[in-house]
């Protein structure tokens, strides 16, 4: 490899898919199937199990109830309880979207603890979970709609005793205990690692350029302004200044690490005027202000809580996530 070409390293976040990522537990003469394969479940089988606590199981379960499976027919398998972000206020449209923004903020600002951050963004309708009795551990954020939501409550034969240990037929061994199931159930695979934590690295490297988020979440934004910083800069370490990764979630805690760093990285990008015109331009940025919203009451409205709250809700929140 030249000086003139390196790799675009797409592989650094690459998720785990059931479909193509064997269960992590044993099997011994029992029915498991990857979720991709739910589709092709030609019979009735008595009680399904899905076993998984983010995004792929709950869509499996709103698919199965979708298509007419009675709720007592379910066993879910749930590990954690997870946090999820309301589709409702995650929309391309300035003033819903920079209004989530600035009512997070202003959660943070008064929040004793990541937990009770949690709590307030319920409060605020930006966080749902599934059981209200319970309090989520899980903050990976997938989006969901309040319709599902409503769907998934009906499941009530939920399983928390830990991770799956081992399937047979009629019986599943979890962590901290043993359960039965029917003799006929399909056990569903939805256990995969779809979100990775390695470290947050430097984007560009001698070597290589190494995709990852920039400001939170919205990995694709993050791809096209990595894009942009690198048609635009020749030196690596002002293309690293200007263009700081971010990392993904998995706690509340790891929420609130995710929030600063991509803040931080927000304040590097749109200090440089080009990138800033580039990143409010391109619809791919879920906070740009096209220019015949810019007099828009809701947007002024949002943004004036943005700035009220900004700098105490940063603040906490790099107190919970242990930043300078």
């Amino acid at each position: 490899m030249d000086g003139s070409c390196r790799v675009v390293d797409a592989r650094y976040l690459a998720p785990d898919i059931p479909a193509r990522t064997a269960a992590p537990f044993a099997v011994a003469d029992a029915r498991v199937i990857p979720v991709n394969d739910l589709v092709r479940v030609a019979d009735a089988p008595s009680e399904y199990v899905i076993v998984g606590s983010g995004k792929t199981a709950t869509d499996a379960c709103v698919w199965l109830l979708g298509n007419g499976v009675d709720p007592d027919a379910i066993c879910w398998i749930r590990p954690r309880d997870p946090w999820m972000l309301n589709r409702s206020v995650v929309q391309p449209d300035p003033g819903v979207f920079l209004g989530m923004v600035a009512d997070t903020l202003t959660a943070a600002a008064d929040a004793a603890s990541p937990a009770d951050l949690f709590l307030r963004l319920e409060g605020a309708g930006i966080m749902l979970r599934i059981d209200e009795s319970i309090t989520p551990t899980m903050a990976k954020t997938p989006t969901i709609a309040q319709w599902e939501i409503d769907l998934l409550r009906r499941i009530e034969n939920v399983v928390r005793l830990g991770h799956v240990r081992r399937v047979e037929k009629g019986r599943i061994a979890l962590t901290d205990g043993d359960i039965r199931v029917a003799p006929d159930a399909v056990v569903v695979h939805c256990a995969a690692s779809g979100l990775k934590y390695p470290p947050v690295v430097p984007v560009w490297s001698r070597e290589a350029i190494t995709l990852q988020p920039v400001r939170s979440g919205f990995p694709c934004f993050g791809a096209a302004i990595i894009g942009y910083v690198e048609a635009t800069r020749v030196d690596d370490a002002e293309k690293n200044r200007v263009c700081p990764a971010s990392c993904l979630p998995d706690t509340p805690t790891s929420f609130a690490r995710m929030q600063v760093l991509g803040y931080r990285a927000a304040q590097a990008f749109t200090a440089q005027p080009d990138i800033k015109e580039w990143a409010n331009r391109t619809t791919l940025n879920p906070g740009r202000i096209p220019p015949e919203r810019a007099g828009d009451p809701d947007v002024a409205a949002a943004l004036e809580r943005y700035r009220d709250h900004a700098v105490a809700g940063f603040d906490r929140l790099a107190e919970f996530a242990a930043l300078t």
